[in-house]
């Protein structure tokens, strides 16, 4: 009786014993280029395609990227964000962020620092314009 209760405990044990290895995806994007296109004196787009986008989200945080940059660029500290639409076709993904440019904060819920963004896009390997 306690070999059939200790070979039963073996088996239930084996049974809840994963048998492969999870797998985990490597993130690793390609950003194919931003095309700036200025809306107004203070308004901007930026037009951004990429490959191996896991969600939106990143596709955003490239938009985000250029714009920062362009801030700087045009000798800008700040940025706000008005909305970026995203798509997926085929793998490819496209987003059209919008966003205002200003030298003091805006105001807003979605301001972003462009010297503190720029520096973070570099860390993650993020391009700009």
């Amino acid at each position: 009786m306690r070999t059939r209760i200790s070979l039963l405990g073996a088996a239930m044990l084996v049974a809840c014993t994963p048998t492969e290895e999870p797998t985990q995806e490597v993130f690793a994007p390609e950003y194919l280029g931003i095309e700036t296109r200025r809306l107004d004196d203070d308004l901007v787009s930026f037009l951004v395609r990429m490959k191996g986008a896991r969600t939106n989200e990143d596709v955003a945080e490239y938009g985000k990227c250029a714009a920062a940059q362009y801030a700087l660029i045009r000798g800008f500290g700040f940025a706000r964000h008005v909305r970026t639409n995203v798509q997926e076709e085929g793998g490819l993904w496209a987003g059209d962020a919008v966003y205002t440019i200003s030298a003091a904060l805006p105001d807003g819920l979605q301001t972003i620092d462009a010297e503190v963004v720029v520096s973070e896009c570099a860390e993650n390997g993020i391009p700009t314009v």
